[in-house]
């Protein structure tokens, strides 16, 4: 099971996930500046007409699918706002992560070369050594 995840890690290019990471960051931002900033078309309840005024049927059918649409209209806004509060955090998210990714990946470099240079002095000594009592 985790040789196919680890195959599906390889094939990201991290290059450029990391390169696009701050376009992300900030396109989640503008979204959410531009969603947040817009009020919705009807924030107050919406109410149905009494049934005590004297219209035509027709009339009375176009408003309560009126009233219905408002209504879903206000919901879809709603969703729509926590969509984009989703998108902007996620995004933060993957900002830090990417963040996290880059600095382990630098700290791996500086390993690997410490590793190979602790590796390669090993090998001198054993070498020097065995030289030593070889003589």
């Amino acid at each position: 099971m985790a040789i196919p995840w680890f195959s599906v890690l390889q094939a990201v290019p991290w290059g450029q996930v990391i390169d696009n990471a701050p376009k992300v960051v900030d396109g989640a931002k503008k979204f959410w500046s531009a969603v947040a900033s817009k009020p919705a078309t009807y924030e107050g309840d919406v109410v149905d007409l009494p049934p005590e005024v004297d219209e035509g049927a027709a009339v009375r059918a176009l408003k309560k699918r009126l009233v219905a649409l408002e209504k879903s209209n206000a919901d879809l806004h709603q969703q729509m706002l926590a969509s984009s509060e989703l998108i902007k955090t996620l995004a933060d998210q993957n900002a830090q992560l990417v963040k996290r990714i880059e600095a382990n990946r630098k700290r791996m470099a500086w390993l690997t070369l410490v590793c190979v240079l602790t590796a390669a002095a090993t090998l001198a000594v054993v070498v020097f050594i065995f030289t030593q009592h070889a003589v």
